[in-house]
């Protein structure tokens, strides 16, 4: 304890620290606060069925990375998801297409186009899903809570205008927060949606346990603790890697022998992070949207209970499925390869080139089985907390999104933090060695 204390005052002791510290929660403060602001022209009163709406399936996956703006019919209920979605697309094409793999070769110049292209696509997102949140408003809500007596193609107009500033706004103040404050300004925003729901979920499930006679304060305690160990073995999933050895050849420069130094390639468990949820999470409910055609109305029925055992063994498939997938997309041992080759790098026994990228896949194939095992089983892992009759709210912060986001995040920010400290000859954060976090989501 004292320790902590100790290095707490050290974070303290550094004025460039405390600035970005200080600097970080003002901005979040501020987008707490919009997340409140309602649409202008909408009653708050009268949410309550788009509040029930925004609690489950994809809609409550936007609610929840929104911080509860979706719900609430916030200027801020588009939030960062067309954002994290048009980061995506532009990932995917890097893949695909030469023209944004050259733009991937070069660096920083490369890296600005990238991410102007990322912003243009974001407003096209943010087009197509401004209206559509507006014509789910009014087939949701009453049409008293509509209080401007307008055409409705000028106000959906309107509306979409405000929500587009909105999120623009929102991804402002994530850059902001990435370039003077602490950590990455996206990925801590998402986090800070997800804890602000966290004191309501205590609240409730606490007092389900106090008026029911199954367990009371004891059952309670023992669910703390769970939680605690499944956190600490995600934090343990988010940081394995597998140390890949690797040897620089020796060069004789003006002389004098240089080189022959080892090294290591840490190749991630799960390299493909929060991704493959999210994608079999919106795989899952597209079945429910064609619920009238005969065909998929036995699966619908099936998919409907989130906690039954074909839907989580189909979501828990769907997982290690997309994790293959994304990790395929996302690592090219081919490119590794070459960029050894270039460096004068090779691995012991291996033959530089093919036969090294040969190597490097069949160690990311071997090491994705487990991670993407231990990925769908804590994707599935809230729907045996509710089976347990841990309230529905709490029960997602012990697995799936929620938590992999939560985990990710916050090491992240402290290995930042870690790094101000170690640069000004502080101890870090753990004197059992560096953290090692997530670069972005």
């Amino acid at each position: 304890m004292a320790s902590f204390t100790q290095t707490l005052k050290n974070i303290w002791k550094i004025e460039e620290l405390r600035k970005r510290i200080l600097y970080t929660i003002a901005l979040i403060a501020v987008y707490r606060l919009g997340c409140y602001i309602v649409i202008p022209g909408i009653d708050a009163s009268q949410l309550t069925n788009l509040q029930r709406q925004s609690s489950e399936g994809l809609l409550g996956l936007m609610n929840m990375f929104s911080g509860g703006a979706f719900g609430n019919a916030s200027v801020f209920a588009l939030g960062v998801m067309p954002y994290i979605s048009a980061s995506i697309v532009i990932q995917l094409l890097g893949v695909m297409f030469p023209f944004f793999q050259r733009l991937q070769r070069e660096g920083e110049s490369g890296r600005r186009k990238m991410n102007q292209y990322t912003r243009y696509l974001t407003i096209v997102i943010l087009a197509i899903q401004g209206p559509a949140y507006i014509a789910n408003m009014r087939a949701q809500l009453p049409a008293s809570a509509f209080l401007v007596q307008m055409g409705s193609g000028w106000y959906a107009f309107l509306a979409t205008l405000i929500l587009l500033g909105g999120s623009m706004f929102v991804m402002w103040l994530g850059e902001r927060i990435t370039d003077r404050g602490v950590g990455n300004g996206i990925s801590l925003i998402i986090m800070i949606g997800i804890i602000a729901r966290l004191p309501q979920a205590l609240y409730l499930e606490l007092m389900e346990k106090f008026t029911n006679t199954t367990g009371g304060i004891l059952m309670f305690i023992v669910e703390i603790v769970v939680l605690f160990f499944v956190f600490v073995a995600t934090i343990a999933l988010v940081q394995a890697v597998r140390k890949v050895p690797v040897q620089y050849a020796k060069r004789v420069v003006g002389g004098k022998m240089y080189g022959g130094v080892k090294n290591n390639i840490p190749l991630k468990v799960n390299a493909a992070g929060v991704m493959p949820i999210i994608f079999a999470q919106a795989m899952m409910l597209i079945p429910l949207l064609f619920t009238r055609f005969n065909v998929t109305k036995g699966l619908a029925a099936v998919l409907n209970n989130s906690v039954g055992f074909w839907y989580n063994f189909i979501f828990a498939l769907m997982v290690i499925i997309f994790t293959y997938f994304y990790t395929a997309v996302t690592i090219n041992p081919t490119n590794m390869a070459e960029d050894l080759k270039k460096n004068g790098g090779f691995i012991p026994g291996v033959k530089p080139g093919k036969k090294t990228a040969d190597y490097l896949d069949t160690i990311m194939s071997r090491i994705t089985l487990p991670g993407s095992i231990f990925l769908a089983l804590v994707a599935i892992l809230p729907a045996f907390a509710q089976l347990l009759g841990v309230n529905n709210q709490f029960a997602h912060f012990y697995g799936g999104t929620s938590l992999l986001i939560l985990v990710g995040v916050i090491l992240d920010t402290l290995q930042h933090i870690e790094s101000h400290l170690l640069m000004r000859h502080y101890d870090g954060l753990m004197k059992t060695g560096r953290l090692q976090g997530r670069s972005g989501m």
